[in-house]
């Protein structure tokens, strides 16, 4: 019997996580420890979908100037689907199959989402990664993943962060900041937390999906939290 309490989740990774303490760029190292995770998630019999972001090649803005929001967002979609490209490279090297599909088409690299397929794949075990967010400017990774989330019928969002859960303020800025266990979808969006963006906390709250948050750069966390073990901060 599966040691999991999910079924089908949606890891979210955001493009910085990837990147580990290099802030730019792929870490390979840094990517196998987290899909050598994914395995073992994989292995307890529990169906994986992955929305990754972008922001380790781009986040549309330089040298204090900003770029139109237009063409910055498509240009970090771009770069969400070179990171899909090597997280599905790392996976397959551990022995697992997976698809990447993409919210804008990219025939000779990926297929683009059809969420029949996307859910044909996962009831196959093979693990699917979702690039370009929603496809469309104006709307964040985050959104994409609770978009996707929603579609698939994951159980959870798993949201790997660089802090270790849910804080009432950013610890690193305010050192009486309070962590918590647990929190509702109308708390975060009332208190403005930023856990994800409102858009994101809006879709998760009206389609009831759990989102539990925790730190990525113990990439056990993965593992802990598909468990149901304590680990960072549950959303419902």
């Amino acid at each position: 019997m599966s040691e999991a309490k999910y079924k089908r989740v949606l890891l979210k990774l955001s493009g910085e996580a990837l990147a580990g303490e290099d802030k730019t760029g792929i870490n390979i190292k840094v990517v196998g420890q987290i899909c050598d995770k994914i395995r073992e998630v994989v292995n307890l019999g529990v169906e994986v979908a992955i929305v990754v972001g972008g922001g380790n090649f781009w986040r549309g803005r330089r040298n204090g100037e900003q770029m139109e929001k237009t063409t910055a967002d498509y240009m970090g979609m771009l770069a969400t689907a070179m990171n899909a490209l090597a997280l599905q490279d790392a996976i397959e090297a551990r022995g697992l199959y997976t698809r990447v599909q993409t919210a804008i088409e990219m025939r000779e690299i990926a297929e683009p989402f059809i969420k029949r397929k996307a859910i044909k794949h996962l009831t196959r075990g093979r693990v699917v990664i979702f690039a370009c967010g929603t496809g469309n400017p104006f709307f964040t990774t985050d959104t994409g993943a609770a978009l996707r989330a929603a579609e698939i019928e994951a159980d959870a969002i798993l949201l790997g962060k660089a802090i270790d859960g849910v804080y009432s303020a950013d610890p690193k800025v305010d050192k009486d900041a309070i962590k918590y266990d647990e929190i509702t979808y109308t708390e975060v969006l009332q208190k403005d937390l930023k856990v994800m963006d409102s858009t994101a906390t809006a879709l998760c709250k009206d389609n009831n999906i759990p989102l539990v948050v925790f730190g990525i750069a113990n990439p056990d966390n993965i593992v802990k939290a598909v468990k149901g073990e304590k680990v960072g901060t549950i959303v419902r």
